[in-house]
């Protein structure tokens, strides 16, 4: 049976937002966080920036065996994005251990005319394609996506040559980018089918929220995917956040496939997703990202489950079917939340060993194996606190202590 899968951007299309950013500390827990929560594949960055080469190959090895405490990564895949240029391919390959890539270039009359000023033709797009993909596979790659950038823009029929011809050189999977948001679920799910139908190659969905359509538009074209046979992959961010007006939300297409009046009967959700780990995501990645969440945030906002109305209390507290379609349990909310009001003692760059141990040992339950091991634990915690710029978190602080050696060169961003 065909399956809907997430392919989560929040550290790719996410992270290059305007006015925001992450620390590759950061990226690294939204990693583990995604892998937790049952996310197919991560779009972690660009390969091709050197910035981005430790991160990357540090990350690598957190999903391979890593001595006694394992892999923190367990499943989920790590992919880059990259321009569908053979050239860029071979040199993200030569610089990180990644095996996944989603190679994109622009398909639309709009983009060749005004983007790329009538430099390339329609068959010189398809041609650079190829050419990425073979490179892509030369290099090792074991699973590669083909990205159309502005299909919705883009002519269905040269949609369909271009996938197919993805496909012949050895692509997995095609990437309808709906990258102004243009689209609307009726025609989306229209395109979707007949490229699927057409190729039998599966079919990803990146789309853009510029209409407030973001949501709506990956659910109807992955659901048409699957009724034509083949496997749909859903391109999420964490809050929808994004360029310009933001992607798809993760939660809000989850939730979508789940409880909605048509949508929520398919049977094709990846049966991998673990909805109660999406409280802690939520938390981390607004913090990380320093936006707040807007209480009406779906599912995870301050009001999602809130009630004052007195029709509205009376009938949630009779029976919560009333007036909520999900139980807050289910997203791993209800858990009382303590905020403490005398001493508190934090470790950061200006920290020291016994507030260093105190954190550790009241907070996570972690001690130190000697005073060694606390002086190497006290200085990558100082570097990561100068390197995120922000109090470090529950999770950074336990990445930190149990997997040093990749953390040391997760801080280190210079190649």
């Amino acid at each position: 049976m065909p399956t809907i899968r997430f392919v989560d951007v929040t550290n790719r299309d996410g992270e290059q937002t305007a006015r925001i950013s992450l620390a590759k500390l950061q990226k690294t827990v939204i990693n583990w966080l995604l892998d937790e929560m049952g996310v197919y594949q991560s779009e972690m960055g660009f390969p091709l920036s050197p910035h981005e080469w430790n991160y990357i190959t540090a990350n690598v090895a957190l999903t391979e065996d890593t001595g006694d405490n394992g892999p923190l990564i367990k499943n989920l895949q790590l992919s880059g994005w990259s321009r569908a240029v053979a050239a860029d391919v071979r040199q993200a390959q030569a610089h990180t251990n990644l095996k996944h890539f989603n190679l994109s270039i622009s398909t639309s009359e709009q983009m060749l005319e005004w983007k790329f000023r009538g430099r390339f033709s329609r068959e010189d797009i398809v041609s650079m394609m190829v050419e990425s993909v073979v490179a892509a596979k030369e290099g090792g790659a074991l699973s590669i996506g083909v990205n159309a950038e502005d299909a919705s823009r883009t002519d269905i029929d040269f949609l369909i040559d271009f996938a197919q011809a993805g496909k012949e050189a050895g692509a997995d999977r095609f990437r309808y980018c709906d990258t102004l948001g243009y689209e609307d679920p009726i025609r989306i799910a229209d395109r979707l089918g007949l490229i699927a139908r057409e190729t039998q190659m599966a079919m990803e969905l990146h789309c853009h929220n510029d209409l407030g359509l973001a949501v709506a538009n990956s659910v109807a074209g992955a659901l048409a995917c699957c009724e034509e046979g083949v496997d749909a992959l859903i391109n999420t961010t964490v809050h929808g956040v994004g360029e310009r007006t933001g992607n798809a939300d993760l939660l809000s297409c989850i939730l979508a496939l789940k409880y909605s009046a048509k949508w929520g009967q398919n049977p094709y959700v990846d049966e991998n997703i673990d909805l109660s780990r999406s409280g802690q995501l939520a938390r981390y990645v607004s913090q990380a990202f320093g936006v707040p969440l807007p209480i009406n945030q779906v599912g995870i906002g301050a009001n999602a489950f809130a009630h004052e109305s007195g029709i509205h209390a009376d009938g949630a507290l009779k029976d919560r079917h009333n007036y909520e379609l999900y139980h807050f349990e289910e997203l791993g909310r209800g858990a009382k939340e303590e905020v403490p009001t005398g001493r508190v003692i934090t470790t950061g760059a200006h920290g020291g060993t016994s507030g260093l141990e105190y954190v550790y040992n009241n907070q996570l339950g972690l001690a130190f194996r000697d005073a060694d091991h606390a002086k190497e634990t006290l200085r990558l915690v100082q570097y990561a606190n100068l390197h995120t710029q922000a109090p470090l978190t529950k999770e950074e602080l336990w990445l930190i202590y149990h997997y040093p050696e990749q953390t040391r060169q997760i801080l280190t961003t210079t190649p």
